[in-house]
């Protein structure tokens, strides 16, 4: 049994969410073992299906507005002071921003949906500006959606819980895949209009 597996076994709900928590804050927890451990757990009755789907959301929320908050208040001027030399500027946030305002709810939604991708989502919504009330709908409904799968697997699968979480495990990889992609994508176009300009 991995530490996760204990942690959550001895302190259930608490232990929820703290790790979900802590997920949405741009730390990589796998919360496709801790949910559908959860569920196993929920159908042995040791803990409350619904309340654990409620706790894990609730989580996914507060870390999510935490990362949010820190992409809002300090992606912008760490980018302005450091941002030359990663290749970002100002202009590049304000990009950022049009995206966010045209496609934020779509990005959040299914990004809270999407393994690796969901733990990250937050902060560049945050430093985009993303209009908070938007941010927090999308981000709960995602949230809820894949805790609600991912419960729901643990608890019909019961003592098999982990060879779910195995199987989606490999999902993480492709959402990784989908942040190299992203993030290369930007340092080509960004790479080609400087040699552009050159």
């Amino acid at each position: 049994m991995s530490n996760i597996d204990t942690f959550v076994t001895h302190h259930g709900e608490l232990a929820i969410l703290l790790l979900m928590a802590i997920e949405s804050c741009c730390i990589p927890i796998p919360s496709e073992v801790v949910m559908p451990l959860a569920g196993f757990l929920a159908y042995q009755h040791t803990l409350n299906l619904w309340t654990t789907i409620l706790v894990g959301t609730l989580a996914n929320l507060i870390g999510s507005l935490i990362a949010y908050t820190i992409g809002l208040y300090g992606g912008r001027p760490l980018i302005a002071r450091f941002g030359k030399y990663v290749l970002l500027n100002e202009r590049h946030l304000d990009k950022a921003e049009r995206w966010f305002s045209k496609y934020g709810e779509v990005t959040v939604l299914f990004g809270r949906m999407v393994p690796a991708v969901r733990t990250f989502v937050s902060l560049p919504a945050g430093i985009a500006r993303m209009r908070v009330w938007r941010f927090v709908v999308f981000s709960v409904i995602g949230s809820l959606v894949w805790n609600i799968a991912m419960v729901y697997a643990g608890y019909e699968l019961n003592a098999n819980w982990k060879r779910f979480s195995d199987h989606v495990k490999p999902f993480t990889y492709v959402g990784l895949v989908i942040i190299v992609i992203a993030l290369a994508a930007f340092w080509i176009n960004r790479s080609r209009k400087r040699q552009d300009f050159e």
